[in-house]
């Protein structure tokens, strides 16, 4: 059980560097299904025995809302406005993904003095989430296009979600919900945004967004 669970969390992380060298949006957006996918099963995996009501709960409405739903809604979203590729990210992907190196190897660092709650089997879980968030956050940083940005955001909260998953014996299923609610509507209001920015300016290239004026 645990050589599964080290598996998912090092295929967490590879999936996010994966995501920064990703030109097509496309593969951008399976790559965050696959690492949602993945991650669902941990809360089940890491606090072992059989599955009880709350588990299950979460399994089901990750794998539903964050690996079937959004990942529609994404392609929608670029279907709509004809935009398959990122080609004028402010950081190029090979650089991208060197500093996400250094990102990964300075979460591993991080971690090292944090203590992990008890009856977590797994040592990786916090690099895994630290190193997820950073790589997330450098997604954001370095894309223009909003659609990557938002995919950015998704895999940010995947690693909150890593995190989380060490206190799901602890924290409220109401808490959760709403967190997959928050995320549901956030991309939701993203996808609203994305349409209208294509059809004021014709491209989604956000940095036009810094010139705006009344």
């Amino acid at each position: 059980m645990n050589f599964l669970i080290d598996s998912i969390l090092i295929l967490a992380i590879l999936l996010s560097v994966f995501a920064l060298g990703a030109s097509r949006l496309g593969n951008t957006i399976r790559i965050f299904a696959i690492q949602s996918f993945l991650i669902a099963f941990l809360p089940w995996f890491l606090h072992g025995g059989t599955p009880g009501f709350h588990q299950l709960l979460l399994l089901v409405g990750t794998i539903v809302i964050k690996a079937f739903v959004i990942p529609r809604f994404l392609f929608s979203a670029i279907r709509d406005v004809s935009m398959r590729r990122d080609m004028a990210p402010l950081i190029g992907f090979g650089t991208s993904l060197f500093v996400g190196s250094l990102l990964v190897a300075l979460a591993f660092i991080l971690s090292a003095g944090l203590p992990l709650p008890t009856g977590i089997g797994s040592s990786l879980l916090l690099p895994a989430s630290l190193s997820t968030l950073l790589l997330g956050l450098l997604l954001i940083i370095s894309r223009t296009k909003a659609v990557t940005q938002v995919v950015g955001y998704l895999i940010v909260e995947n690693g909150i979600f890593l995190f989380g998953v060490s206190l799901v014996l602890e924290m409220p299923l109401l808490v959760e919900m709403g967190i997959l609610l928050d995320i549901f509507v956030g991309v939701f209001v993203m996808g609203i945004v994305i349409f209208r920015i294509n059809r004021e300016f014709e491209h989604m290239d956000t940095n036009n967004l810094t010139v705006l004026r009344d």
